[in-house]
């Protein structure tokens, strides 16, 4: 008879956490979730406090008698299920079919996978959460009332199968709404005129552009606008009227947060939200690597938190003051922002010696890539900013005013490790700004010459569309969904062939406009972004305990 029985979700996790913990010690998996509302109805009881029928998975039979069995069998039963609202409401499951009393000490997590915190966690077992279970809760049943109300209405108007949800049909309405805009944009002509200038005495040449006129800011709209600049300032000298030098500094980004990761391995190493979560629980259930047998290699990987943990800010600045000397550390703190559920920390590595290349050999292809970006994007995050000396130069033709500016790195900093990616315009720019662009140097009253000229004509764009990126990035500004939710909700609607991927862009397709049109016209209230954000952070008052289940669950059945 086993001394004590530890239920996780995956076998991975079992495997990994069974070689840390000896003695008279199981630990099996769950599979995920073993108790859900029931398909082929509502399954919740609006008249009696929207009650929920939770009925056994089909197919997890086996597994169910053999988990009881198990608990029969042990002196003590631990629930280590994933630290989150969804693990908890696993628990939650378990504990009831396992016959566990409700105010038993039986929950466990780990933020990490590593020995230390496995060991130090089942030293410190609490009670399962009932807010967090009730937050969770409040989700799948809100959910499956909506899905209910909506779904009909696609399948008397367009066909059956088609579904409709909370958070999904709020993310088709983004992507259609702003197709609509890019269709309804209406292109405006601007020009630019750059002129090639020449220092005489260092016979160096340089770019300004064009600002305006008698020091002020002037937009130039059309080739008469431009005609009649070049023709004032045919004959003029060009004189460097102001020159102002300063130092610039930029700073690194925090660590990642799930949305962060996300739109990161999306940008950098074209993965999908999905491969992304994959590889990533993969890293944090464990993985073999020398010297440690099998570990996890990261912290909890659904976070919406910059927070880190003193332990690994300290082994972070021992390993940049090693590799590259005491100016590059910097103690930084991150703001999280103010919805955020700072239950976990940020996504980074359980042990920061074990570098990236040092375990390539024990890692998959995906997981190396992602691994290094997570290492990297936590180790510049504790460095010192990046430090640019930069001129900024007015120089005077006539009554016009041209500019020009240069920067040269006078030290690296973070980005000796890692530079945030941005997507479109944004890292058009990151690009230009980490470009060193030398002026040569020049004197106030200075003559220099002009050796070209050159009017550049433009059109205004219309807004990009969405990449997998920019939609979670979108999601998380509007508070749409919570970081659990951003890759199955884009996934479930590219399934749905509500949207297509076009290279990397996000298209809705012709199914995907006429059920956004019926449903936003059908439920206003609903398909909106204001309801769909504000009931997020009603979740997140259940799971605090300042608003009861049945006010939320209200205020959708109202809307509906």
């Amino acid at each position: 008879m086993p001394d004590k029985l530890i239920i996780v979700e995956s076998p991975a996790k079992a495997n990994t956490i069974k070689k840390f913990l000896g003695g008279n010690t199981k630990v099996v998996a769950s599979m995920g979730h073993i108790r859900d509302l029931p398909k082929s109805k509502l399954g919740i009881d609006i008249e009696h406090d929207f009650e929920p029928e939770y009925i056994n998975i089909r197919g997890k039979g086996d597994l169910i008698k053999s988990l009881k069995k198990d608990a029969k069998a042990s002196k003590k039963v631990y629930l280590a299920t994933d630290p989150d609202r969804e693990g908890e409401a696993i628990a939650w499951h378990l504990a009831y079919l396992l016959d566990i009393p409700e105010d038993s000490v039986c929950r466990v997590t780990f933020n990490e996978i590593t020995k230390e915190t496995v060991q130090e966690s089942m030293k410190h077992p609490r009670k399962i959460d009932k807010n967090l279970t009730d937050a969770q809760q409040a989700r799948r049943v809100m959910d499956r009332i909506v899905g209910y109300k909506m779904s009909p209405v696609l399948w008397k108007k367009v066909k059956r199968g088609l579904s409709a949800g909370r958070v999904q049909s709020v993310a088709v309405k983004l992507i259609v709404d702003r197709e609509n805009e890019i269709e309804k944009f209406i292109p405006e002509e601007y020009w630019n005129i750059y002129v090639t200038l020449l220092e005489e005495k260092s016979q160096k040449t340089f770019e300004a552009h064009f600002y305006g006129k008698d020091g002020k800011k002037q937009e130039i709209h059309t080739k008469e606008e431009v005609d009649t600049i070049l023709g004032a300032i045919k004959n003029q000298d060009y004189i460097v009227k102001d020159i102002k030098k300063s130092e610039k500094k930029r700073t690194p980004a925090p660590p990642f947060t799930t949305s962060t990761m996300q739109q990161e391995a999306s940008r950098k190493l074209g993965f999908t939200l999905k491969k992304t979560m994959s590889v990533a629980q993969g890293l944090y259930e464990g993985v073999k690597v020398p010297q440690k047998g099998s570990v996890g290699l990261i912290t909890y990987m659904r976070t919406d938190s910059t927070r880190i943990s003193e332990e690994a800010r300290e082994a972070a600045k021992k390993q940049i003051e090693k590799h590259y000397g005491k100016e590059y550390y910097e103690n930084r703190y991150y703001k999280t922002k103010k919805d955020a559920q700072d239950a976990h920390e940020a996504i980074r590595p359980t042990y920061i010696d074990l570098e990236p290349e040092q375990i390539k050999e024990a890692l998959t292809p995906d997981q190396y890539k992602l691994y290094r970006l997570i290492y990297h994007r936590f180790m510049a995050s504790q460095m010192a900013a990046a430090v640019y000396d930069t001129v900024a130069v007015d120089i005077d033709a006539g009554e016009y005013r041209f500019k020009a500016s240069g920067q040269t790195l006078k030290f690296k900093g973070f980005m000796t490790l890692y530079v945030e990616s941005e997507d479109g315009e944004q890292e058009k720019k990151n690009k230009k700004e980490e470009t060193d662009m030398a002026l040569p140097e020049l004197q106030v009253g200075e003559r220099v010459i002009e050796k070209k000229i050159e009017p550049k004509q433009s059109f205004t764009e219309p807004p990009p569309r969405y990449t997998e990126a920019s939609l979670v990035k979108a999601l998380e500004e509007k508070g749409i969904g919570r970081p659990s939710t951003y890759s199955p909700t884009i996934t479930t609607i590219l399934e749905r062939r509500y949207i297509e991927k076009e290279q990397k862009q996000l298209v809705p397709t012709d199914l995907g406009k006429i059920v956004n049109k019926l449903l936003t016209e059908n439920f206003p209230d609903i398909i909106n972004v204001t309801f769909t954000a504000k009931i997020e952070e009603e979740f997140d008052e259940v799971a605090e305990r300042k608003r009861k289940l049945e006010t939320s669950y209200s205020r959708i059945l109202w809307s509906i």
